[in-house]
């Protein structure tokens, strides 16, 4: 299995491992700034290369204004 599943709210996603969290929310046009990765409870930065079989959690960021 080469891909990573991606989970936002109750969406899952799939995309290729090898892609850093940056660019496979940027392929599923999620807005990086608007949510923060986890990966196993831990949380994890954009340039983070994922890992085949993973699961990223995905927690949306409220702001206020």
């Amino acid at each position: 299995m080469d891909t990573v599943k991606i989970v936002l709210r109750n969406q899952e996603y799939e995309v290729k491992s090898g892609l850093t969290l940056r660019d496979a929310l940027a392929k599923l046009g999620i807005n990086r700034e608007s949510v923060l990765a986890t990966r196993e409870g831990e949380l994890i930065t954009d340039d983070e290369i994922l890992r085949p079989g993973e699961t990223i959690r995905l927690v949306a960021v409220i702001s206020g204004g």
